[in-house]
């Protein structure tokens, strides 16, 4: 059987309410991917261009430090990569994440939630910035999901 973790990013509480509810009902593990400074309701203003989500999101080369690492990814078949859509894509968390773990080998597995953004431009720019990686599917979820699409969506 095929090891699979959930490595997520959550700002609000929303991705890491729909990962708790896949991690019981699919029975993978979860690891919390940290920033070293924590978000604050400020830095999540997207109305305000001088905030530092804004801030990093104009700026692709911008890689928020992270306060841990995975260190067994070795351990997995699958990774589920959550994260909130922001700006269309994932926040550039997500590719520090990626760029500090070898997820060569893989299958990657791109969990965005979002009020009303689609998944599908978050996963074609991370298939283009990281062409040799293995994106298998995207979805948006939403939290309201039942057992069987969380069980469909890894499967």
């Amino acid at each position: 059987m095929k090891k699979t973790i959930i490595a997520y990013f959550s700002a609000s509480g929303v991705t890491k309410s729909v990962v708790l509810k896949m991690k019981d009902t699919v029975g993978c593990d979860i690891f919390e991917i940290t920033p070293v400074n924590i978000y604050t309701n400020a830095d999540l203003n997207w109305n305000d261009k001088q905030s530092r989500s804004s801030t990093e999101m104009e700026d692709k080369s911008s890689r928020p430090k992270v306060l841990n690492k995975l260190n067994n990814v070795g351990d997995y078949d699958n990774v589920v990569i959550a994260f909130p859509i922001w700006w269309g894509v994932a926040p550039r968390i997500i590719n520090t994440f990626i760029e500090e773990n070898n997820l060569n080998g893989k299958s990657l597995y791109i969990l965005a939630t979002s009020g009303g953004s689609g998944v599908s431009y978050a996963l074609e720019d991370l298939k283009s910035t990281y062409p040799n990686l293995n994106f298998v599917k995207a979805k948006r979820f939403t939290g309201l999901e039942n057992e069987k699409e969380y069980k469909e969506f890894i499967n």
